[in-house]
């Protein structure tokens, strides 16, 4: 099987468009969202309509849990709490129902697991994105997949775990070794923040053991008049155009 996995849409629409147009010579037998398809961006209902049709499992991110009630999130900075009162608006009924029943972990298989941030304390959405927050995870190793996938972080990391140990790798194409098991960030596709404003997108091969990292180019343009259109921060256009 060969999996699609994408996170963090963050209702841009011109970018998850390019990345399921780019899935389409990639043979995808199903996909996988990791969460916060809502907030920052100009089109929540849009991006929720194409990714409730289309995965068969999406877990539950920070920014879908505030939009739909699930999380207290009056400690975010003001523009991050208006453009979640903003989504949480223009949401349809089915869109804010589909958020509400959204899980915080999907475990496909003994191999594959999936969530938004640490699966440590998965309400809390800690991030992981250096080797001494993996190392939290060290804990839970006989519980974990051989392989978690999680956002969060909108970077792409690589973390090989032994029983008592951490390695980062490098964010490339790997193919997973029957000694380790891994945690890997799998980038942003609608506000990618490692200063590549390319979309972020992933696929993983269940039988030859490899996952892969792609990026596409997409219209920042339009995506970010849609921001200002519906009177977002300026800034979250703007940090499109430079991927960060």
């Amino acid at each position: 099987m060969r999996f699609g996995i994408l996170s963090d849409i963050h209702a841009n629409y011109e970018a998850l468009s390019a990345v399921l147009e780019a899935y389409q010579s990639e043979r995808i037998d199903a996909y996988y969202c990791l969460g916060d398809t809502v907030g920052y961006g100009g089109s929540p209902n849009e991006c929720a309509d194409l990714i409730r049709g289309l995965c068969k499992a999406t877990v539950l991110g920070n920014h879908d849990a505030a939009v739909a009630g699930r999380m207290d999130y009056s400690y975010y900075y003001e523009a991050a709490r208006h453009a979640l009162d903003v989504h949480a608006k223009l949401l349809s009924k089915e869109n804010m129902e589909w958020l509400h029943g959204l899980p915080y972990q999907v475990k496909v298989d003994d191999t594959l697991h999936l969530c938004h941030g640490s699966p440590v304390r998965l309400e809390e959405f800690e991030y992981i994105f250096a080797p001494e927050q993996a190392r939290e995870c060290l804990p839970l190793y006989d519980q974990l997949g051989h392989i978690t996938l999680i956002g969060h972080s909108h970077l792409c990391k690589v973390f090989a775990l032994s029983p008592s140990s951490v390695e980062e790798l490098p964010p490339i194409d790997f193919e997973l070794r029957p000694d380790r098991k891994y945690i890997c960030s799998v980038g942003s596709v609608g506000q990618p923040r490692d200063y590549d404003n390319r979309a972020s997108y992933t696929v993983f091969d269940t039988e030859t053991r490899r996952f892969e990292f792609k990026r596409v180019e997409y219209d920042i343009e339009t995506a970010a008049e849609k921001v200002l259109r519906v009177r977002l921060e300026r800034n979250f256009a703007h940090r499109l155009f430079i991927g960060v």
